[in-house]
């Protein structure tokens, strides 16, 4: 199936994703990196990362609900799409946790505890990216009109006669 929302006809969703990946990835380095002895001004710059990182990820969030209404019930893909959408919310929502307590803090910087919250997230955005790309890749979720979106997981190896080519 085809992404239903498309600039110039590429699918939105996939342009967004990077930017927040990237920002929340670089902000919890730059928290580590803070807390470990670095320069003061890394809690400061790791805040509005991870501040346009949550903006990044609403918009993406949003373009990725077009896509998800589109897939068939019923479908792995449809069941796949719903665990990914789950564990970014999650993820949108254990930075959002992490922001709210670092914008009324007297400092920006985040300290033992904030830090775990923020690996926890990270382990749970590359489940997240990793459904993602199992979407597209392996089901062909918003690049294929003729996907297959009950191909089997990309995680079960192939049955050994699609693999030898089925040659006997």
């Amino acid at each position: 199936m085809e992404s239903r929302l498309k600039i110039l006809g590429h699918p939105v969703h996939p342009m967004l994703v990077m930017f927040p990946v990237a920002l929340l990835v670089t902000a919890v380095l730059f928290d580590i990196v803070d807390t470990v002895g670095g320069p003061d001004f890394l809690g400061e710059v790791a805040y509005w990362n991870l501040t346009i990182g949550l903006i990044g990820g609403l918009l993406a969030a949003a373009a990725g609900v077009f896509d998800l209404l589109a897939i068939p019930t019923g479908t792995r893909a449809k069941r796949v799409a719903l665990t990914h959408a789950a564990a970014n919310v999650a993820v949108i929502l254990l930075f959002a946790a992490v922001w709210v307590v670092r914008l009324n803090a007297d400092s920006r910087a985040a300290g033992g505890a904030l830090i775990a919250i923020e690996v926890v997230a990270l382990g749970i955005l590359g489940i997240g990216a990793w459904l993602g790309g199992e979407l597209v890749d392996r089901l062909g979720v918003g690049i294929d009109r003729d996907a297959n979106l009950d191909a089997p997981s990309s995680l079960r190896p192939a049955a050994a006669s699609q693999r030898m080519g089925d040659v006997r």
